[in-house]
């Protein structure tokens, strides 16, 4: 019997590590948006199956594994393909991170078997864990669930209202009515259909709402993807033929704004030569618009010879006045190397990663490029839709400049692209990617990508991108609404809890 109850649970485990690799055909470049609704629902099953906290945190962990392990195998590839890491060390460094990604769903499983009432602390532990996974160690919310849902989803019209943990809140809730069908009496069973059909019909009417109007005329724009290798991007061999064929690409658009990839240029901006930057200005001119280089700038303090600060920076060159962007969320172990006196020597004898320790740059205003103020943001910044909303509402554009290379030919561009649709819903603007690799894209409002350019191709994808001004709620509010009230429901769960406690405990 005991053999038998062992083999029960083992089976569970491996059920819910299945649930979780299934999870990630609900995100680009699947976007079977269904799919994780139905896969939840059967975690939530093996939830109220499990016969202790602890086993329903072991399932939690293994659905956790089987998502990330699936969903970002490609970490995996920067450290081994282009980072130089010895086969076994990428291999366990890609285990420890979805390890520790894991946990967050175990420790909703945990609070949730602790508080009770599944239906309500299940959604909002989950959406607080997302929330949490967002800025702990800077954050990697990577596979947030409300992701899943864009850009088909009827539920994506509650995006620009509560943003993406909004949406995996009801996500998850929907997940948990269909998993409660099993253990309900028809009638039940009828009232938890109204219910979600109720939801599905109030995000559909919103999703039809439109929160920003078009400003002025659509703006011609070139994006340029110079398919530049990421194992030769930063030979200096290259850099001169890298440099010529972004400048010929330019000089071959009549567009108003031309933008660059993600460090694009691979040299310090003041080592570009004069006459580069002065064929890029003359052209830009031509045009009667701007040109924006993606370079790293190498800062000086006075007395100083050498650079003590280094930013990944998108500059301007053109009609406007010359404007920088720096970013300012800087990748982990990619882009900064924290507690540095633990972690350096890691890149001192494992990993080759060029500019490891950048500087960040702060808060920073949109730029005024060819009549539209355009809110810049670098590479996985675009993760981060708090972030964004900082430019905006003055902004009636936003442009990523992205190097997905590091990623090779996986699901990492794509999946990307995707999190870029979230904030063009949530921000009711236009979102512009110019990649080295892929995915360069246009997205409308709606998050529907009206253009997109073939990955590991030179090209340039030529667009009309119309500007949009106004405030969606998300803009206005951010994550502070749909925080404040998840945190409100987790403190009445845990009172709850307690008092059930303290009369168990008094009877």
């Amino acid at each position: 019997m005991a053999q038998l109850n062992v083999m029960q649970k083992n089976i569970r485990l491996i059920m819910a590590f299945l649930l979780g690799t299934i999870s990630v055909l609900a995100f680009a470049p699947y976007y079977f948006y269904l799919i994780p609704i139905f896969t939840l629902a059967g975690l939530f099953y093996l939830w109220q199956e499990s016969s202790s906290t602890k086993q329903a945190a072991k399932l939690g962990f293994m659905f956790g594994l089987g998502l990330f392990s699936i969903g970002i195998y490609w970490i995996y590839i920067s450290l081994h393909d282009f980072g130089g890491m010895p086969w076994w060390m990428a291999g366990f460094a890609t285990f420890v991170l979805c390890a520790f990604l894991s946990l967050f769903p175990a420790t909703v499983a945990f609070l949730s078997k602790r508080c009770g009432h599944l239906l309500l602390s299940i959604p909002v532990f989950w959406a607080l864990s997302e929330w949490v996974r967002s800025w702990i160690f800077t954050g990697f919310p990577w596979l947030t669930l409300g992701y899943s849902q864009v850009p088909g989803s009827p539920l994506v019209g509650f995006m620009p209202i509560i943003g993406v943990y909004g949406v995996s809140f009801i996500t998850v809730l929907i997940a948990g009515l269909i998993a409660l069908c099993f253990n309900h009496t028809k009638p039940e069973r009828l009232k938890t259909f109204i219910a979600i059909v109720i939801i599905a019909l109030v995000g559909g009417l919103l999703k039809l709402t439109s929160w920003t109007n078009p400003i002025g005329l659509p703006l011609s724009v070139a994006l340029l993807q110079g398919n530049v290798g990421q194992d030769i991007k930063w030979s200096p061999e290259t850099a001169e033929h890298t440099l010529q064929t972004y400048l010929s690409m330019a000089e071959q658009s009549h567009a108003k704004l031309i933008v660059l990839p993600e460090t694009a240029l691979p040299m310090l901006a003041n080592q570009i030569p004069e006459q580069s930057i002065l064929a890029f200005k003359n052209h830009a001119l031509k045009n009667q618009g701007d040109i924006l280089i993606g370079a790293v700038e190498g800062i000086l303090k006075a007395n100083q010879t050498e650079p003590n600060a280094y930013f990944n920076s998108l500059l301007s060159i053109g009609t406007a006045p010359a404007q920088t962007y720096r970013k300012s969320h800087l990748v982990p172990f990619g882009e900064f190397i924290p507690l540095k006196n633990v972690f350096g020597w890691i890149y001192r004898d494992w990993l080759n990663i060029p500019l490891s320790d950048l500087s960040r740059g702060g808060l920073q205003q949109p730029m005024l490029l060819s009549g539209q103020q355009v809110a810049i943001n670098i590479c996985y910044e675009d993760v981060f839709g708090e972030e964004i909303i900082h430019q905006l509402p003055q902004a009636t554009l936003l442009v990523n400049a992205s190097n997905d290379a590091w990623y090779g030919d996986s699901f990492a561009a794509y999946q990307h692209l995707q999190f870029s649709q979230a904030r063009a819903i949530e921000t009711g603007r236009t979102m512009l990617r110019a990649t080295n690799t892929g995915a360069t894209a246009m997205i409308n409002p709606q998050g529907e990508v009206l253009a997109h350019a073939p990955h590991f191709s030179q090209t340039t994808l030529n667009v009309m991108a119309q500007g949009y001004g106004g405030v969606t709620p998300y803009i206005r509010w951010g994550n502070v609404p749909i925080i404040s009230f998840l945190l409100l429901a987790a403190s009445g769960l845990f009172i709850r809890a307690w008092k059930h406690k303290k009369l168990k405990i008094a009877n």
